[in-house]
Order: structure tokens, then sequence, then C-alpha cells
């Protein structure tokens, strides 16, 4: 009898270790388990920022201008449409720009070249892609590209700016 008691006692403390064993090992699984998910989810934000880190990265990208400077003369360019490079199916930009000049004098030069400049704009964009135009960094890379084209045939001035007062991307 003695015996079948110490057998049942052995028993349970084994069943107790058992038990004990289980749920240190499910406790330490949970934790990294959880641990890992943090550290994913972590990551995940470092690499692929939110809307509120889109928001900042298209603040940083748009440069402020200073209060002292001033604005120099602005030409208009009238809208026009440009069929733009789509793998999928046609796409097409709907754009108008102003062009802010450095002095006065180029105004009528600019005037004299718009059909110029009219084609290096639609040269220009006609060669972009669809997915290029669509986010704030396109945008900026044509108002650079557009303002160092129309400069190099410019003569008594200089763009100093490129603005985009309309531009649909459809």
């Amino acid at each position: 009898m003695a015996e079948n008691q110490n057998d049942k006692t052995v028993e349970t403390q084994q069943r107790s270790s058992k038990k004990w064993v289980i749920m240190i090992g499910v406790t330490v699984a949970v934790l990294l388990i959880g641990g890992g998910g943090y550290f994913f989810l972590q990551q995940q934000k470092q690499t692929e920022p939110g809307r509120q880190g889109e928001g900042s990265k298209a603040a940083a990208l748009i440069k402020p201008i200073p209060e002292d400077a001033g604005i120099g003369p602005i030409v208009e360019i009238n809208e026009f449409i440009v069929n733009i490079i789509g793998t999928d199916t046609a796409h097409y930009v709907r754009a108008s720009l102003s062009l802010e000049l450095d002095r006065e004098s180029a105004v009528e030069e600019v005037g004299k070249r718009m059909p110029q400049i009219r084609d290096a704009v639609l040269l220009l964009i006609g060669n972009k892609t669809f997915e290029e135009l669509q986010d704030i960094q396109g945008k900026n890379q044509v108002k650079a590209e557009l303002k160092s084209k129309i400069n190099s045939f410019l003569r008594t001035g200089k763009v100093s700016n490129v603005y985009l007062t309309d531009f649909v991307v459809q």
C-alpha cells in the first residue's frame, strides 16, 4: 500500500513538473512571438513611412522661400495636354505652369521663345511614365529638368522657379 502511495506521489510530481515545463515553454514562446512581432512592426515603420511620414517627406522636398526674397516677373504657360508613357493603358497629363524669371528683360525673350519652351515642356513630360509623375518627388524632378532645359536656351535672363499651377495625371 505504501508502495502504491509512493507511485501516486511520484506520478503526481511528474505531472506537476510537466505542467510547469509546459507553462514555462508556452510563456517563453509567447514572449518570443510578441517580441518578434514588436521588432517586425518597428522595422516596418522605419522602412515604410505612413501617411504622416509621407507628409513630412513632402514637406522636406518643398523648399521654403525666404521672406526677404522678391518675386521676379512671372510668365504663364497656358494649359496643354501631353500623352505620357504607359504600359497598360493610355495616360496623359493636363498641365499649366508659370515661369518666374530673374529679370524683367527676360520676359520679352520668353515671349519670343514660347514655341521653343512649349516644345521642351511637351517633350520632357511626354517622356515620363505614369508612375514617375504620381508623387511629389517626380513632380519636383520635372520642375528641375524644365528649369534647366529652358535656361539652356535663354540669353537675356534665367528662370529662377517653375510653378505647376495645374497638373493632372490620368
